[in-house]
C-alpha cells in the first residue's frame, strides 16, 4: 500500500512533464513536416560537397 502512495504521484507526474513536452513540440512545429527529410534523401545535390569536383553536362 505505500508503494502505491509514492508511485501513483510519481506516474501522474511524469505524464503531465511528457503532455507538456509533447504540447510544447508541436508548437514549435517540430511535426509540421514528417516526410521532407524522408524525400530529401533521394535528390543528388552532394555533388556540391566534393571539392575540385567540374560538373558533368548531362546528356540529352
Amino acid at each position: 500500500m505505500n508503494t502505491i502512495f509514492i508511485l501513483l504521484p510519481l506516474a501522474v507526474f511524469l505524464s503531465l512533464i511528457g503532455l507538456v513536452l509533447l504540447i510544447w513540440s508541436v508548437k514549435r512545429g517540430q511535426f509540421d513536416d514528417l516526410e521532407g527529410p524522408a524525400h530529401r534523401i533521394l535528390f543528388e545535390d552532394d555533388a556540391a560537397l566534393v571539392p575540385n569536383q567540374k560538373k558533368q553536362p548531362k546528356d540529352k
